[in-house]
Parts: C-alpha cells; sequence; structure tokens
C-alpha cells in the first residue's frame, strides 16, 4: 500500500516511571476491546495529536519550550494532554512553580478531565483558566517510530519519558483504556512470553529497552540518539518476519507474522 492511501497521523505517547524497592516501573493501560487499533493490549498512555495542540499560544504556557519548534511542542503537549486524559495524571506546574502541581491542586481540577475525554477543551483553555504551565522540559524524547507501508492505519509515534509526580496515583479513563497497572517491565515481558498480556511489537521493544535500566535516573540519563523505525517485512521461505534496521538500538529482533501481524 503506498503511502497516499494511508497517511501518517501524528501520535504520542508516555512512558511514565518510577523508583520502587522491587526497582522501576513503567505505568501502563489496558486498551477497551472495541479501540481500533491494539484494542485489549497492554500500553502506555497516549494517542493521537489534535490539531489544537499545534496552537503556537501555548508555547507561552510550556516550561522550557523557547528550544522546541512548533512540531516537537505539538508532540509534547499532545502527549502530556493524553497522559492526562487516559491515567490522571498531569504533567504540569503552577505557573511559575518549579514542581508538578500537588494530589490536591490535581482533584480540584477533575473536571478538565472529563472535559478533554468529550472533546470540549483545549491545552490552551485549560492553561489559561487555571494558571497552568505544561512541564515539556521534563519530558524526555525516548523514541520514534513510524508505521510500516502496508498497514491501512498508519502513525508517526514519538515516546517520550517522565519521571513520575511523586503524589499522583495513575488510573484508567473507563473508556479507551480499561484496566491500568504499574509494572516492571521485566514483568511485563514475563507476562507477554507467558500469553498473560498482549504486547503489541513496538511496545515490547521499547519495555524491552526499559528493561535494561536500573533506576529512572538511568532510564532518564541514557534518552536522547533517537534513532527513527520504521519496520519492514522480511521472507525467508514460506516465512515472513517483522524486522528493524540494526542501528536502531533493539538488538536484531525477528517477529514471525506468517500467520498475520
Amino acid at each position: 500500500m503506498a503511502d497516499t492511501e494511508a497517511p501518517l497521523v501524528p501520535a504520542a505517547t508516555v512512558l511514565i516511571v518510577r523508583d520502587t524497592d522491587a526497582g522501576l516501573e513503567v505505568f501502563m493501560v489496558v486498551r477497551h476491546h472495541q479501540i481500533d487499533f491494539a484494542s485489549g493490549a497492554l500500553v502506555f498512555p497516549g494517542g493521537k495529536i489534535d490539531a489544537p495542540d499545534f496552537d503556537d499560544a501555548l508555547r507561552a504556557h510550556c516550561g522550557g519550550a523557547d528550544e522546541l519548534d512548533a512540531n516537537e511542542l505539538a508532540f509534547r503537549v499532545g502527549s502530556i494532554r493524553e497522559a492526562y486524559e487516559e491515567c490522571g495524571i498531569l504533567l504540569a506546574r503552577e505557573k511559575g512553580a518549579d514542581n508538578f502541581v500537588s494530589a490536591d491542586r490535581l482533584q480540584a481540577l477533575v473536571g478538565w478531565r472529563d472535559r478533554f475525554n468529550n472533546r470540549d477543551a483545549t491545552m490552551l483553555e485549560f492553561a489559561q483558566a487555571e494558571n497552568l504551565e505544561f512541564a515539556v522540559d521534563a519530558l524526555r524524547h525516548f523514541a520514534h517510530w513510524v508505521t510500516p507501508d502496508m498497514m491501512k492505519k498508519r502513525f508517526d509515534t514519538h515516546f517520550y519519558l517522565v519521571r513520575a509526580p511523586a503524589d499522583h496515583i495513575g488510573l484508567h479513563d473507563g473508556s479507551e483504556s480499561v484496566d491500568s497497572v504499574w509494572i516492571r517491565p521485566s514483568q511485563a515481558l514475563a507476562d507477554a512470553e507467558a500469553g498473560t498480556r498482549t504486547i503489541i511489537f513496538p511496545t515490547r521493544m521499547n519495555i524491552e529497552m526499559l528493561a535494561e535500566r536500573a533506576n529512572v535516573d538511568d532510564a532518564i540519563a541514557n534518552c536522547g540518539g533517537v534513532v527513527t523505525v520504521k519496520p519492514f517485512i522480511e521472507q525467508d521461505g514460506e516465512k515472513r518476519f517483522l524486522r528493524i534496521q540494526a542501528d536502531a538500538g533493539y538488538g536484531d529482533p525477528r517477529e514471525d507474522i506468517t500467520n498475520g501481524m
């Protein structure tokens, strides 16, 4: 299928991580079975970038935005919006503050989460009404994946990593996502291997990368040098494999898709 038949949809997702006695954990949600992409899968919170996320007026309400171009800023704003919609974690500060909004302040803002889920609010309206500054500077660029040409629905997805606000609990929205969990990357991979959880290829690759990190500081320190990944199909006899380029930092995965992706 040609690129013109399936245009790329801009999207972003967030790896929200925290340290525990058992090791690094990441917040993940289970997609609703009626969602048309990755239904039932364990994923990082995220979704499409909306047109209002590109509003340049947002720049005045984003911490550390001066170094970001318009597209990068929109991806980061969209990822913050999606995290808030899907799991109730808000990566924002009171205007002029150094720390994320408190749990009490987050509770007072809860009506906005419903408005976002109902597509009845924009991030600019949110920032202006509540005197907020979105913490785009807290996000670390973790990965960039582009859906292969032959897929009917294609996404241009940027992955960001961020340390979780200390007192934000995280809870799925009950519509797009129907369950949520703080989970160690190694446990998520073990569950996928055992067949108790569904994890799609790009998510699994990034969980494997995250599993190499000892703690949040280590994960943050190793962000950077992102290579754009665009999987391709390799035919080997009667079998078909999903592959990615060797320089992407994920080793040399070979996903058997002979019986369908």
